[in-house]
């Protein structure tokens, strides 16, 4: 293992110094770690492909900014990095995206709402709408909702708010979410590992909930043995984790 570690911050300080062939050595080495958090976001309507450039692009600038005199390993360092690159990307990019004929739908159904207002003196009902435009009152609805503006986490949540109280304000907690996905992956890192009855044992104990006895009826071992393989686990788990 701290050879290892060595080798890891040897390619580390060679791909610092420009050395191609080191950082794509690190960047293959750590594709699953990359992948697995990459996965997490595959159901935003983005490539997965794309999402994994973007994290190798993270992973690239945990690499330039790594100090390879902490104590600390490359992949617990490089998650933080990772995610906030993707999300990044995310965000920039846009959170929905329209497709043109959504878009050219809602825009003839503003002008034909306009219009009728403006002839009436009144609001136009969606179904008489969706009958002027030839279209379903379900996909005209679908078509209005999709093209209202976004509204920024920013803004204010209040109209005539003096206290300065945001949308983001009202949405926060005390949950950080991107310190609870980062200490997961790097259990997982961890996990890797283990032997099979010690990565047995940290499943069922801390995912599955079970007891100590449950596990030793289930592995067919005494509770004795859980208790010690388990401490033992532990603590080899937090050095890996500390390195």
């Amino acid at each position: 293992m701290q050879a290892d570690f060595k080798k890891n911050n040897s390619d580390v300080i060679k791909a610092q110094n420009g050395d191609k062939e080191a950082m794509q050595t690190l960047i293959d080495r750590n594709r699953g770690l990359i992948w697995s958090i990459v996965k997490r976001f595959q159901d935003r309507g983005y490539e997965t492909e794309d999402l994994y450039q973007v994290g190798v692009m993270g992973f690239i600038k945990c690499i330039k900014r790594f100090d390879t005199s902490f104590e600390v390993q490359l992949t617990t360092y490089a998650v933080p990095y990772i995610l906030g690159e993707i999300k990044r990307y995310l965000r920039d990019d846009g959170p929905v995206k329209i497709s043109r004929s959504i878009k050219e739908l809602a825009i003839k159904a503003i002008e034909t709402k306009e219009q009728y207002f403006r002839n009436n003196g009144q609001e136009i009902k969606i179904e008489e709408l969706a009958q002027m435009l030839n279209t379903s009152k379900e996909e005209l609805a679908m078509a209005m909702e999709a093209f209202r503006p976004v509204e920024s986490i920013y803004q204010p949540a209040y109209d005539c708010d003096e206290d300065g109280i945001n949308l983001i304000d009202k949405m926060q907690s005390e949950t950080n979410q991107e310190e609870i996905i980062s200490n997961r992956l790097c259990i997982q890192e961890a996990l890797k590992n283990l032997k099979d009855q010690e990565k047995q044992i940290i499943v069922l104990r801390y995912y599955k909930g079970k007891t100590q006895t449950e596990v030793a009826k289930i592995l067919g071992i005494t509770q004795v043995q859980v208790s010690r393989i388990e401490k033992k686990t532990l603590e080899h788990m937090r050095v890996k984790l500390a390195i």
